[in-house]
Formats: structure tokens, C-alpha cells, sequence
């Protein structure tokens, strides 16, 4: 199975060259494509996926794959490798996607017109498996605490712009909205992302509080970039994660997010639904991103991965249209989980072997491979890979 490169300007230089044993050159290599989504199809064997899954759709997904999703993958695998931070944006739910998406067709909105909201009727929950030391913003921090850090930062004039968060009166998801619907509609955005860099610049890390230098360094990171984006402003609200090897985090639909920098596993649904909240020139419909945002504030979004067998845990989520496994066979065999629906392995170290029926083929540190339904696999071998299937 070959993948489609990316080269968006957040992208690494170094990380997937590395990966897939090729030369780097100048241009960021952002993301690596292993799935059917239209817009970059993977080949198995020379011809599209697409074509290989038209011409038989249960044998290559499997029949309960096409009752629940139709003749399609329902997931998009990736690796994603971050130097630079990405957008804030946030994914809809299904019902959201059904309806934004006929609204649009039925508006006569072209399919690619930049201000285009809704590309598909799909909703697009997603998983980051950590592959190196990584970073993002993800979903809301509680606001009395998100109040009491910029308090502390010593941005007065937005202490006072977010002071309707310290209001215990009301509930926390409303607080939230009210400020984030006014930091991403205001005038001038500009002078209040200026102090906030002055104020960060001025802080004295060693005396401060480990949450305050931690949002300091948010603000030096996201304004030198974007010095008049009101998504540096949202960016307050939010909390931020930090992932380690093999550490997971699950994005469900309505969550504001942003990675900051690192690379990872990355699997969602095979959509391309993005409503952007900032921190990018393309467009942002402030009105639409309210409407399908959860204001509730999280805590964290990680997930524990669960040991399915001998060298094979499964990352759980209740998504339906995809699953992540990682397989690390360390010598032994172990069966490749997910035998009635078709796919897609991607490795990170190593090597492993997989074996079907007296046939085997061996998949290296950054090939791929993909195992139609209805095929019993072994693997084998000393190296560790993702599996991704859909989550039924």
C-alpha cells in the first residue's frame, strides 16, 4: 500500500523523509495520506483504492462495513509530523454534517469555494497516538481557572475582556461561549494579542507559577505568527496537552483544537468536514464554528490503551467509522485483530511479517500494507505498526 504525502507549510522537513527512507528536501512534508479519501487515494498494487474497493466492496471491506458506511472506507489513516502549529478548528457531528452539507448543496455553494464549509455529510472524530514528544490545544479549560491564569499573566485589558468567566453565577459552557463569541468577533484583536505578548515576554518564568509560564509560552508561540488573530485570544480558553510516545488523546466532534508541533498516528473518519476557529488566512464563519462547538469544559482528553492479546492493545473510542490497534509482535505470532473488515497497517519500527493461507509478505519502518475482510492474518517478526479498521 503507498501513501499520499502532503506538504502543508506547518509540516516537518525531517520527520517523514526519515520515516519513509527518502531524501528531505526543502519543502514540509506534513502529513502521509493511507486511506481513500478522494482528494489523495493510497495504491495497492499500482491502482487506486478506490477502484480496488468499486470492484469488490464487501470481500475488501467487509459486509458489515458496507451495511453501516455504503461501498467506502470509512477511516483515513495518517502520520502526521507538526514543526509548526496547525489551525484551531473543530469537527461537526453527524447531524450537523447531514444538515450543513444539504444546506450548502441546496445554496448552490461550490464544493470548492473557499468559503465552502461542508465538503461531505460525514462527521469527523479523530485520535493522535503520539509517535514523538507532542503538543496541542484541546477542548475547554475550566473558566475560573482559564480567568485566574491570565489574571496572573498581568494582561489587564484582557483580564477584563475575559472577566465574564470568573461569573460563578452562571453555568460554566455558557461562560465559556459568551467569551469566545466575543474575543473571535472583535474589532481590533490586534492590540489585545500585543499586550498579551508584552505581558508574556516580561514574565519571569523562574518566579512564576508552572500553569501561568505554561500559558505565557502558549502566547509567544501562537502571537509571533499571528500577531492580529483573534484565535490567539481563544486559544486562553483552552487546555493544553502534552503527549508522549505511544500516549493517546480522541477529538469527538464539537472539540476546539489545535496540535502545536510533534508527530503521531492520526486516524478519523474519512471526511473532510473543518470548521476553522483561527491561527490561519483560510476562512473562518465565527457563526457556523458557535453553532457546532462544546463549550463544556474538559480536563483532558487522553485515552488508555486496552491489551487485546500478547503484543496487541487497542486505543478505544466510540467512534464508529474507525479503530486503532498497535501491534508490536517482539518475536512472537499474534493475529491481526479486526478479521472481518478490510485494513490498513502502517509501521514505525522494524519490521513485521504477515502471513495468510502459505502466503506472507513483509512490511518495513514506514511502508504500509492493507488486509482485505475475511482474511485471517499472523504477524510476526520484531517492529512495531498501527492497524486501522473501522470501530463496528
Amino acid at each position: 500500500m503507498k501513501g499520499v504525502v502532503q506538504p502543508y507549510a506547518w509540516g516537518s522537513k525531517t520527520f517523514l523523509p526519515e520515516l519513509l527512507g527518502t531524501e528531505p528536501t526543502d519543502e514540509p512534508q506534513a502529513e502521509l495520506w493511507l486511506g481513500a479519501h478522494p482528494s489523495a487515494p493510497a495504491t495497492l498494487d499500482g491502482r487506486s483504492i478506490d477502484e480496488v474497493i468499486a470492484a469488490d466492496p464487501e470481500g475488501v471491506l467487509g459486509k458489515a462495513s458496507v451495511e453501516e458506511f455504503g461501498p467506502r472506507l470509512s477511516y483515513l489513516l495518517k502520520v502526521l509530523a507538526a514543526d509548526e502549529p496547525l489551525s484551531l478548528q473543530a469537527h461537526p457531528s453527524r447531524q450537523q454534517a447531514e444538515e450543513g452539507y444539504a444546506r450548502e448543496e441546496k445554496a448552490g455553494v461550490a464544493r470548492d469555494a473557499k468559503d465552502r464549509l461542508f465538503k461531505d455529510d460525514w462527521p469527523k472524530p479523530e485520535l493522535l497516538c503520539a509517535l514523538i514528544e507532542s503538543e496541542a490545544l484541546c477542548g475547554f479549560r475550566s473558566p475560573s481557572t482559564t480567568y485566574a491564569l491570565v489574571a496572573q499573566l498581568g494582561a489587564f485589558r484582557t483580564r477584563e475582556l475575559l472577566a465574564p468567566l470568573a461569573d460563578e453565577s452562571v453555568p460554566e459552557p455558557e461562560r465559556i461561549e459568551q467569551v469566545f463569541s466575543k474575543v473571535m468577533r472583535l474589532e481590533d484583536p490586534e492590540s489585545y494579542v500585543s499586550e498579551l505578548r508584552t505581558a508574556a515576554n516580561s514574565l519571569d518564568a523562574g518566579s512564576s507559577d508552572a500553569d501561568v509560564a505554561l500559558l505565557a509560552d502558549t502566547v509567544r508561540r501562537l502571537s509571533d505568527p499571528y500577531p492580529a488573530d483573534p484565535g490567539v485570544l481563544a486559544a486562553l480558553l483552552m487546555n493544553r496537552v502534552k503527549l508522549q510516545p505511544g500516549e493517546a488523546m480522541f477529538l469527538d466532534a464539537g472539540n476546539l483544537h489545535a496540535y502545536l508541533h510533534g508527530a503521531g498516528i492520526e486516524i478519523m473518519a474519512n471526511s473532510d468536514n473543518v470548521l476553522r476557529g483561527g491561527l490561519t488566512s483560510k476562512h473562518v464563519d465565527v457563526e457556523e464554528l458557535v453553532s457546532i462547538l462544546d463549550f463544556r469544559p474538559i480536563a483532558d482528553d487522553r485515552i488508555e490503551p486496552e491489551p487485546v492479546s500478547p503484543g496487541v492493545v487497542r486505543y478505544p473510542t466510540p467512534a464508529t467509522e474507525f479503530a486503532l490497534w498497535r501491534v508490536s509482535p517482539s518475536g512472537s505470532s499474534v493475529d491481526v485483530p479486526a478479521t472481518e473488515s478490510g485494513r490498513a497497517l502502517v509501521m514505525v519500527e522494524g519490521s513485521i511479517t504477515l502471513s495468510s493461507e502459505g502466503s506472507e509478505i513483509t512490511v518495513e519502518r514506514g511502508q504500509a500494507a492493507f488486509v482485505e475482510a475475511a482474511t485471517a492474518a499472523a504477524a510476526s517478526g520484531d517492529g512495531t505498526g498501527f492497524l486501522a479498521g473501522p470501530g463496528l
